[in-house]
């Protein structure tokens, strides 16, 4: 399933590090929703830092941002202590808002097919619907893309 820009946020939770559950829907708008292969690896690291450093400038704009993995609420605790990480991560265990976003599916490397995660960002307007989607994203420099486009609604 692949969403298109203008489709609703769509229903799902995910549970956080302390091990709240936060539905989707009660995330405050604009929001910014990025998926990520797995904690404490070289490219989720540098994009989760790349997101916790912009933080204040996404609240200042008035958007949410929330990294979902299907790393466990105590992995992403781990993860977020030991990078000194404020961008909040969000445990998608079974998989299911994965599913609803299309990020969960066949990759490739080394000749090798393999279940895993797409690296994606979300970008939901004021009304939940969505506004701009980054699929298969290159770290470097997307965070900043990303708040450009939030300060551009």
């Amino acid at each position: 399933m692949s969403m298109e820009t203008g489709a609703a946020l769509p229903a799902g939770s995910v549970t956080l590090a302390d091990g709240t559950t936060v539905a989707l829907s009660d995330l405050p708008l604009p929001a910014v929703i990025y998926f990520y292969p797995k904690d404490d690896t070289s490219g989720c690291t540098r994009e989760a830092q790349d997101f916790t450093v912009l933080g204040d400038d996404f609240a200042a704009a008035g958007a949410s941002v929330i990294g979902v993995s299907k790393d466990s609420p105590a992995s992403h605790a781990k993860f977020a202590a030991k990078q000194a990480l404020t961008v909040t991560l969000g445990s998608d265990e079974d998989g299911s808002v994965c599913d609803a976003f299309g990020v969960w599916g066949e990759k490739q490397m080394y000749g090798r097919t393999y279940l895993g995660m797409e690296r994606a960002t979300f970008l939901f307007d004021v009304n939940g619907r969505l506004a701009k989607v980054w699929r298969k994203v290159k770290v470097p420099g997307h965070a900043q893309q990303v708040l450009d486009a939030v300060r551009a609604l």
